[in-house]
């Protein structure tokens, strides 16, 4: 046996994951996961009302989503939970039809993201540009401050020094120690502060009661019919696919901050098995979120799946066994991690006055286009829909450009040779049919193509017009330096797209 050989031990303590041999990463993943688990229950409690539903419905949908993501999503220490995007998409359900219908618009959205997934949807995320991507997180951080100016507005005047004090434990408690989280310790020491000195804020417990015991599975209660069918699905659909843009665009950000890769069809697919187990518990249902995931990833360090299991774990035990100390946490608390959660979020860099020197005004416009929509229809899915569609007309118009034409006539004046330089496509071949002079070139034309390439049906119709134009008045041409795509897409639909061929 050679000495570089592993033995079974060695090789069984590979197999296991960070935090069962490292107890640093241990620590760290605990501590991520405690305190996510307490920032999730206020969140958890404001979308259970922006749903109409009982607050626990939401905290039980924090609870189921964030335990099954855990064990069955592609991206290792992102938190899903109950959402804002998914609470204003099902709100009119719930509203118009009851707690029933929403349970069965879950179950039914968690079954189209499963087949989403493999059908390979998540591949569609190579299509989103950079400066959207951008422009998405930079509408995110904003979207969580603005989420935390209620709680900041018509409050006690004790609220604003506690915020300040949060804010400042969690800037400077880093360069004493990082063993524990700066966000833990700001909560806690703000809790032991209001609740020793008496002082009269507002608390978790303001937001609503927490449960006292664990969700039961069941099936909602809703008839099994066709009509059901059609009521939930249209809500079904919007929630599926607003939940899978914001777990996909999330994952991605989670990517890039750790320089890792993560599977995105299973992310997918994990988010549609969660979805279903959040339903069946009762749930209202949910997908990635932005802001304790940058908790957990960015500010406490986390990066495996333990955090995340841990995050819903603890969101249960706090509710039932630590209910009463849970709900005296003071709101200035969690409001302040929050705010440091969106201010650590905004990609400052790109709205540095050297960087928007540097930066072409097309893709400036995307991101500022992206940050707009999100911002004012309060969905993601929107802004980075509409910023990708921004940024494809963008593309579109500086491509056009690309397309130059040059003529050079032989001496004998019987042949001019056109060269065509650049990408043929539906925006730039519009405009190649008047660059050549029908009336007055010789009787022999050559298009020398060996410097441009055929994308689209549109360019080849376009020279097809061309050809057209010059057999009109006698005249032949000849369509030279075809690479191999361009050839055989020309060869494939020359003279067969229109009906007069």
């Amino acid at each position: 046996m050679s000495g570089s050989a592993l033995s079974p031990a060695a090789r069984l303590r590979g197999l296991k994951p960070d935090w069962l041999t490292d107890p640093k990463v241990w620590r760290t993943e605990v501590l991520a996961g405690l305190v996510v688990g307490l920032a999730l229950i206020p969140e958890a409690i404001s979308f259970s009302i922006i749903a109409g539903v009982d607050p626990a419905i939401g905290l039980f949908a924090a609870f189921t989503m964030a335990v099954t993501i855990s064990l069955v999503g592609g991206r290792r220490a992102m938190i899903s939970a109950a959402t804002g995007a998914v609470a204003l998409v099902i709100a009119p359900m719930n509203r118009e039809h009851g707690l029933g219908y929403l349970i069965a618009t879950v179950i039914l959205a968690g079954a189209v993201q499963i087949a989403l997934g493999a059908l390979g949807v998540a591949k569609l995320m190579r299509f989103i540009p950079r400066s959207v991507m951008v422009g998405f997180v930079n509408a995110l951080a904003i979207l969580v401050f603005m989420a935390q100016v209620p709680e900041m507005t018509d409050v006690p005047w004790a609220v604003y020094p506690l915020l300040i004090g949060g804010l400042a434990l969690m800037v400077f408690f880093p360069k004493v120690t990082t063993v524990i989280p700066a966000p833990l310790v700001s909560i806690a020491i703000l809790s032991v502060i209001t609740v020793a000195a008496g002082i009269a804020v507002p608390t978790v417990g303001d937001k609503g009661d927490l449960p006292s015991s664990l969700p039961v599975p069941g099936l909602p209660d809703v008839p099994f019919t066709l009509d059901t069918l059609t009521t939930i699905a249209p809500y079904a659909m919007a929630m599926a696919l607003v939940g899978l843009m914001e777990s996909l665009m999330t994952a991605k950000l989670v990517d890039d901050i750790t320089d890792t890769h993560s599977n995105k069809t299973r992310e997918s697919i994990g988010q549609g098995i969660a979805n279903i187990v959040t339903g069946l518990f009762g749930g209202m249902g949910g997908c990635a979120m932005i802001g304790q995931t940058m908790i957990n990833v960015k500010v406490s360090g986390a990066r495996t799946r333990l955090s995340t299991f841990l995050a819903g774990a603890f969101l249960m035990v706090l509710c039932i066994a630590f209910g009463p100390v849970v709900s005296d946490i003071p709101m200035a608390a969690l409001v302040a991690v929050m705010v440091m959660v969106s201010f650590t979020t905004f990609d400052w860099h790109s709205i540095a006055p050297k960087t928007l020197k540097r930066m072409p005004a097309g893709e400036i416009a995307v991101m500022v286009i992206t940050v707009a929509v999100v911002v004012a229809t309060h969905n993601l899915a929107i802004g980075v829909v509409v910023g990708s569609i921004t940024a494809i007309v963008v593309f579109a118009k500086r491509v056009a450009h690309f397309a130059e034409v040059t003529a050079v006539t032989d001496p004998d004046h019987t042949t001019v040779v056109y060269r065509v330089t650049g990408e043929l496509f539906f925006a730039s071949s519009n405009d190649l049919v008047g660059q050549f002079n029908y009336a007055t070139d010789p009787d022999k034309v050559v298009i020398d193509l060996s410097a441009a390439h055929i994308w689209d049906a549109s360019s080849v119709a376009t020279l097809d017009a061309i050809e057209t134009k010059y057999a009109q008045r006698g005249k032949t041409v000849e369509i030279t330096g075809l690479n191999d795509p361009s050839a055989h897409l020309h060869g494939k639909l020359s003279g067969e797209l229109t009906a007069n061929h």
